[in-house]
């Protein structure tokens, strides 16, 4: 099989890779469409330290089902049948103990980040059973790639939403932000505002339904005074101090702010922010099972936005230049993906 590899750090290849087989429990998918994640980036990079080279990346992908192993019987899963997965993989013993929590096993693997796991980068993937998510037949199969983005953002939503939330902001408007505008409307919150500088980005997310603020010349609390001061909640999809700083300035006290955004691994906090008003900052990674499932079932329905998220599509043999592109600051401003099928 053809595989999109990462042979040293700022450079992809496309290779020749031995065809893996389903075990016992496994299911092969042909992948069809990968989508290229921020983190892919800066792993890509280097930025993160959590990609290596001689790895296949991808954890954004949908396919259709290529081979079934043995022991697979009670997923009723079926060959040439439309499918995503779970990227999120957890050791058999553990799934009782971490269920409704699966992200927070610490001996979970992520298929895409875990250096020595063949991920979606590539034609074929073997993927447990119990993580496969089939999608319907009338579903273009490229949205399938866009679940996993759109299950962190609704993570990332309901880590900080309660019943009396009406405003909400978002921080940062590229595809996590753009998937998490959706998952706010998918829970019904009447006033979605989003802050971005670039502007491709703010037109992309206006098409998707929220109130976007320009923040290139004034700070965020300054402009939101016009819209009705602080919010009720804020989730940062971009993960800097000055982001973080701007997301406790414009939420009410005794709001919360969720930081689902990792541009920085370090942080310098207004500590005063969050003690003596009394907000809270919480962390979001990945998802448990459910939300993941919530967020296909989601998709599936085939809201109109949903294609508003992908902004270019290009082939295995044009992906090394489109890594090189994104790295250097292509102002693409939505999903770019990785199509296998030409």
């Amino acid at each position: 099989m053809r595989a999109l590899v990462m042979n040293e750090i700022a450079s992809m290849e496309v290779q020749q890779r031995p065809t893996p087989h389903p075990g016992t429990g496994e299911v092969l998918i042909r992948i069809v469409a990968t989508g290229i994640c921020g983190s892919d980036i800066h792993g890509y990079t280097g930025e993160n330290g959590r990609r290596f080279p001689g790895q296949i990346m991808g954890h954004e992908a949908s396919g259709v089902i290529a081979a079934l192993g043995e022991g697979t019987e009670a997923w009723e899963l079926q060959v040439g049948q439309p499918v995503t997965f779970n990227p999120v993989v957890l050791p058999t013993h553990e799934l009782g103990a971490y269920a409704g929590r699966e992200q927070h096993s610490p001996n979970r693997t992520v298929i895409g980040v875990t250096p020595e796991i063949q991920a979606a980068f590539a034609e074929y993937l073997v993927v447990p059973a119990r993580n496969i998510v089939p999608l319907p037949r009338s579903l273009p199969i490229e949205h399938g790639a866009l679940v996993e983005p759109l299950a962190v953002a609704v993570h990332a939503v309901r880590r900080v939403l309660h019943p009396d939330v009406t405003r909400a902001l978002v921080v940062g408007g590229g595809p996590i932000g753009q998937s998490t505008v959706l998952a706010l409307k998918m829970h019904k919150v009447s006033t979605i505002y989003l802050s971005e500088i670039d502007a491709d980005r703010r037109e992309l997310c206006r098409r998707l339904g929220a109130t976007v603020l320009d923040v290139r010349e004034r700070s965020l609390a300054e402009v939101l005074v016009e819209h009705g001061g602080e919010v009720d909640l804020t989730i940062d999809a971009v993960g800097l101090t000055s982001t973080v700083r701007e997301s406790l300035h414009a939420t009410v006290r005794g709001g919360s702010v969720c930081l689902v955004g990792m541009g920085s691994p370090r942080l310098d906090l207004d500590a005063y922010r969050i003690s003596t008003d009394e907000r809270a900052l919480v962390g979001s990674f990945t998802y448990p099972v459910g939300d993941f499932i919530d967020a296909a079932d989601y998709v599936a329905t085939q809201p109109p936005e949903i294609p508003e998220l992908i902004s270019r599509t290009v082939t295995l043999d044009e992906a090394p230049a489109a890594f090189a592109e994104l790295a250097g600051g292509d102002p693409t401003p939505g999903k770019v993906l990785v199509r296998f099928d030409n």
